[in-house]
């Protein structure tokens, strides 16, 4: 199930107790109802960003919860799929902060393939009940995946956007890693994200870091005339 690359640092977690009935619940839930993502692309992001080349960790809440959205990446969609409204706040401040332009879809692979883990705290969710599987251990999990990026001896950016990821600021030694935090980009609280030029703080930390910063621009998937 996990990527070899975070074996060592949570492998002792898939044998838990906790994981163990978080693990029974997920598959009883398969059974009866239709959950995201697909079961191969629950541990995708720690898949697509290895747990040496991780250099910043965005963390979301759950993944979304519509036909074809989700697919392991935190505020990330499928090609094809229609850019969800958080994720529009978020290409509209990658264009003011950066000035980049608002790609054509929503595929974030890009980021994660530069070492950007985009990490949800919720690993699964029912189709249409978002934070349906809030609560049965996937926090335990994520929180193991917070506080093994912290103890590397490698520092790192840890982006904290809205309330609920601010929680996990104890996880983080903020004596050599950088936080990034700020309002969340859903269009409640948008005003206050709009603005904040995250990027470029990211990237002005990971220069400071000795690391090279992320080339943020998303590939348009369809030829611009």
């Amino acid at each position: 199930m996990l990527p070899d690359s975070w074996h060592t640092a949570l492998g002792g977690e898939l044998d838990k107790p906790y994981f163990k009935q978080l693990t029974e619940f997920v598959a009883a839930e398969r059974r009866e109802h239709r959950i995201f993502p697909p079961e191969d692309e629950v541990f995708a992001a720690l898949e697509a960003t290895p747990f040496e080349k991780v250099k910043v960790l965005v963390l979301g809440q759950d993944p979304y919860h519509g036909e074809g959205q989700g697919h392991g990446l935190c505020f990330s969609v499928r090609p094809g799929v229609r850019t969800p409204p958080s994720l529009r706040n978020i290409f509209k401040e990658l264009r003011d902060d950066l000035g980049h332009p608002v790609p054509d879809n929503g595929y974030l692979m890009p980021w994660a393939e530069q070492g950007v883990l985009l990490l949800n705290a919720v690993l699964t969710v029912r189709e249409g009940e978002a934070n349906s599987h809030k609560g049965k251990g996937w926090e335990k999990f994520t929180d193991a995946v917070i506080t093994a990026v912290s103890d590397r001896p490698e520092p790192a950016v840890f982006v904290l956007w809205g309330n609920y990821a601010r929680k996990k600021l104890p996880l983080i030694d903020t004596t050599r890693h950088t936080v990034v935090e700020g309002a969340h980009p859903s269009p409640l609280s948008a005003k206050l994200f709009l603005g904040s030029r995250p990027f470029t703080r990211i990237d002005e930390a990971l220069k400071a870091q000795g690391h090279e910063p992320v080339d943020w621009r998303i590939p348009n998937l369809e030829p611009t005339a």
